[in-house]
């Protein structure tokens, strides 16, 4: 929801509100648009949340420390609420992919939700990194969360000479020069570039309105084609399957029987949250 002088505009956190992806995920509806959800997007789903509302001010989601940490403690804080309706998942039956020259992402069939992610940059300090990520609130809150954007001096000054990106700093973001680190501070992780792609993933696939029981497989990707796996979900409903979790809320319980009444279509799709 944002505030503006006079009334109240929302917009909910859907593929149907996807607007630009060049950097960040905006999300537009009607004649404004927020930019950069990943992060907070991202907290939402690795903390597990279904159902929140975002309220704020202005058009964009604060950069806080270019992590989701910040908003990882403030959700711990503010309390997490069992709701006594059952969960609802998509499994993925069949395999879905999209793939842009050297970059490609795939969701696979699997017991339980992974993420595999390889990056490769033509710098000392990152080149190929790979990271596979058990996609539990636990694994999330360690190992994910506190990982930061991240970016090349070049790209931060081109930005900057054209007005844009006036939010970023060594405080928020991870700069790289040509040889080394910009910021004075270390890395949080030896590989937290490839672990802040993780991030991104996790909070762009929410957009797809319910968590996945699949195995990512994403290569040199980012929001846009991260974004575009997810519309490709939605428009191949005959590759997965809807399932309630039921009280136990156990994966067992997941893998067990299913129907062809699980098939559930693109009008069925509700969101998870939204962004208010």
């Amino acid at each position: 929801m944002k505030h503006m002088a006079d009334h109240v505009q929302s917009c909910p956190a859907t593929i149907s509100s996807l607007g630009q992806t060049d950097h960040c995920t905006t999300l537009q509806s009607d004649d404004f648009q927020i930019q950069t959800v990943e992060h907070i997007l991202s907290a939402l789903a690795g903390l597990e949340i279904d159902n929140a509302y975002v309220e704020l001010q202005g058009n964009e989601i604060p950069a806080s420390d270019g992590s989701a940490a910040p908003f990882v403690e403030l959700l711990q804080a503010c309390g997490i609420t069992s709701q006594e309706e059952p969960r609802r998942y998509i499994k993925i039956v069949q395999p879905i992919s999209v793939e842009e020259e050297h970059r490609s992402i795939t969701v696979l069939p699997s017991a339980l939700p992974h993420i595999t992610y390889f990056i490769d940059f033509p710098h000392p300090m990152i080149q190929q990194q790979e990271y596979r990520h058990a996609c539990t609130p636990q694994e999330f809150q360690k190992k994910i969360a506190g990982a930061r954007t991240f970016a090349f001096r070049q790209e931060v000054e081109f930005l900057w000479s054209r007005g844009l990106g006036l939010g970023g700093s060594l405080y928020n973001t991870v700069v790289f020069s040509e040889t080394g680190l910009v910021n004075e501070d270390e890395l949080r992780f030896p590989d937290e570039c490839v672990r802040h792609k993780v991030l991104d993933l996790i909070g762009d696939m929410s957009l797809l309105g319910f968590p996945v029981i699949g195995h990512f497989i994403a290569k040199c990707a980012g929001h846009a084609l991260h974004t575009q796996l997810v519309q490709a979900i939605v428009n191949n409903p005959d590759k997965w399957i809807l399932l309630n979790a039921g009280e136990t809320n156990k994966f067992q319980v997941l893998n067990g029987q299913t129907s062809p009444s699980t098939i559930a279509h693109l009008s069925q799709l509700q969101p998870a949250f939204h962004s208010v």
